[in-house]
């Protein structure tokens, strides 16, 4: 089981070398904190590819959202759970995480700002580490609250990508045509190695310019760093903060969950759009999960 406290991360400490964390598909959270009546940004518990079992001593209002997890619970619904009630949740029967939300949020105390977990430094969340087998998770105080209802067909327009869109990043200009043609042109998988630090893919080896190595610089989440060797490394949540590889070319904003709902073995594709693209399809994203328009 690798199932961990996540708010929606922790910002501002690039330069003391901390990377914001936070779920890996901050959508999915977002929605199942406003099911529940809970600010999006509350903390909840991220499953990793397989799920557990949770015993809700005082009961609760809880809701599961991303991936199916084969929940005992109907999906991206706020559920009651009486006193003693349980919720089981097995392997993953389509993305990688999914997100169990409960009304109060799980009060674990914040650090520099977020209860993120960030487990490549052991900090936040609870005790710094993913939780396991007979821990015991305090929940925020409850209030009043009604419950929120999806829309029918809500999800049609955020559901995960297997096509991902892309910008230029601060090296593409460094790589040939042909490493490009390639690099666009080609399906690649993500491998065993991948993790919330970096997702490694497999697929035809890309020239690289310089061998793969300059001047470390700073890097974004969602860079796409081409190393020695030639196969692509997407920076995710957990990512340094400073890297030596050239960059190729950076995930949108808007698609950043979609890469957070990726598997071991599976097939992706990369799609290059404007900045300009790039703003429109975050502010669409945006409105569309501000504006209410989502809930009946």
């Amino acid at each position: 089981m690798f199932t961990t406290v996540q708010d929606l991360g922790r910002y501002g400490y690039g330069p003391l070398g901390v990377s914001p964390s936070g779920a890996a598909d901050p959508i999915s959270l977002r929605i199942g904190n406003l099911l529940v009546g809970n600010a999006e940004s509350e903390p909840a518990l991220e499953m990793t590819l397989l799920g557990g079992k949770f015993v809700f001593p005082e009961g609760g209002l809880i809701a599961i959202t991303g991936s199916d997890f084969g929940a005992s619970i109907p999906m991206w619904t706020a559920t009651v759970i009486p006193p003693g009630g349980r919720l089981e949740t097995g392997p993953t029967r389509s993305g990688a995480r999914c997100y169990l939300c409960v009304h109060g949020g799980i009060a674990v105390k914040p650090l520099l700002g977020s209860a993120s977990t960030h487990i490549l430094t052991g900090l936040g969340g609870f005790e710094g580490r993913p939780i396991k087998r007979g821990d015991v998770l305090p929940v925020g105080p409850a209030h009043e609250v009604k419950p929120l209802i999806l829309a029918p067909d809500a999800l049609e327009k955020l559901q995960p990508r297997k096509i991902l869109r892309v910008t230029v990043a601060p090296q593409t200009a460094w790589f040939s045509h042909a490493s490009l043609h390639r690099f666009y042109g080609s399906t690649w998988r993500v491998t065993e190695e991948s993790n919330r630090m970096g997702l490694r893919l497999d697929g035809p080896e890309l020239e690289t310019p310089q061998r793969g190595q300059m001047i470390s610089e700073g890097v974004s989440l969602g860079a796409i760093q081409i190393p020695a060797g030639g196969r692509p490394i997407i920076l995710f949540v957990e990512q340094q903060t400073t890297g030596g590889y050239p960059k190729i070319a950076n995930i949108i904003s808007a698609d950043l969950a979609s890469v957070g709902q990726l598997r071991p073995r599976d097939e992706i594709r990369f799609e290059h759009v404007s900045p300009e693209s790039a703003r429109a399809l975050i502010r669409e994203q945006e409105e569309l999960l501000r504006s209410g328009v989502l809930f009946s």
